[in-house]
């Protein structure tokens, strides 16, 4: 009897109330859980091939200048932590539906950061040492806006003071 009751889940009026039935944003959400779950198995994925190669790095030592195999350990550790950042990013979006300014501009802060690094390192050109310090500057100044202005934090309106504040004797 199963097989009879499977087989009439493809009939064709059947299948064609059930499409009629569907919710277009409940099938969005599926497809994105679905895509966001590929996304963070392939992040996962690179952080741990990603780990295995700063591991397997630690073997030039034997070779290689210690200075020289550091550096690249210091910034094959600063790309993993950016692809720690991108997964939180994910892990976010999928949670809760949206993305967090903070949270895409700790990921280019800590690329960034792995440029100038990279830069000293090498280094390399002054003016593009510059640039980049620059860029990151801005970054950080953006990152202090966006927590400092947040709207998970804004409870009031902006003309309103708090009751506690009054009480403790802060405005006068």
């Amino acid at each position: 009897m199963p097989a009879l009751e499977a087989l009439r889940l493809f009939d064709g009026g059947v299948l064609w109330r059930r499409v009629a039935h569907l919710d277009p944003l409940e099938v969005w959400s599926w497809a994105m859980k679905g895509v966001l779950s590929l996304v963070i198995l392939t992040l996962l994925t690179a952080l741990t091939g990603g780990t295995l190669k700063t591991f397997w790095h630690i073997r030039l030592l034997i070779d290689h200048s210690a200075e020289v195999v550091l550096r690249q350990i210091i910034v094959n550790t600063l790309i993993l932590l950016a692809i720690v950042e991108v997964f939180k990013t994910t892990v976010t979006y999928f949670r809760e539906g949206r993305v967090k300014v903070t949270f895409i501009v700790d990921t280019i802060l800590v690329v960034m950061l792995t440029e100038v690094i990279s830069q000293w390192f090498k280094g390399g050109d002054w003016q593009a040492l510059t640039v980049l310090c620059g860029i990151v500057l801005v970054l950080g100044i953006v990152r202090v806006m966006a927590v400092r202005w947040s709207p998970a934090f804004r409870t009031e309106p902006h003309d309103s003071v708090p009751h506690d504040l009054h009480n403790q004797g802060g405005f006068r």
